[in-house]
């Protein structure tokens, strides 16, 4: 019966070892809930991505903070409304990470009704802080050609 136990312990220690998720899973999933929070306008999400030190540079080269960027996105001075992920790939370096990749989005200023939809290559970096991942810095331009 023993022998039972410990077997079914072991199936069972195997499979919670095989769900585990990588950094790199982590990270992928992290983008995805983001842009997900975006579209939501999820004040309390979004603020939880962002490190206090979050700096983002946009594709017209204009530079934002954490403060700044909450605010576009839970006013509705920006509206996402669609995204879709290609060629993402993530790089770990101990507690910092780089994920690349390229977002076609459905989007608008409102306050100017300037369309911006389209596809864009970003480069987001990540600190590990406190146990989770926090994004300290993006940069986003639009593709023109490719």
């Amino acid at each position: 019966m023993k022998f039972i136990y410990g077997v079914a312990f072991i199936a069972l220690a195997t499979l919670g070892l095989a769900a585990q998720t990588t950094p790199e899973q982590e990270l992928l999933k992290l983008e995805n809930d983001w842009s997900q929070a975006s579209m939501k306008r999820d004040a309390t999400a979004l603020a939880r991505f962002y490190a206090d030190e979050y700096i983002f540079t946009d594709a017209d080269g204009v530079v934002t903070n954490k403060a700044k960027e909450l605010k576009n996105l839970t006013s509705g001075a920006f509206r996402l409304t669609a995204y879709k992920f290609d060629d993402m790939k993530v790089r770990i370096y101990g507690d910092t990470a780089v994920v690349t990749g390229r977002n076609t989005i459905k989007g608008v200023w409102e306050d100017i009704n300037r369309d911006i939809s389209g596809p864009y290559r970003f480069t987001d970096i990540f600190v590990k802080h406190d146990g989770r991942w926090q994004c300290v810095a993006s940069q986003s331009s639009r593709v023109t050609e490719e």
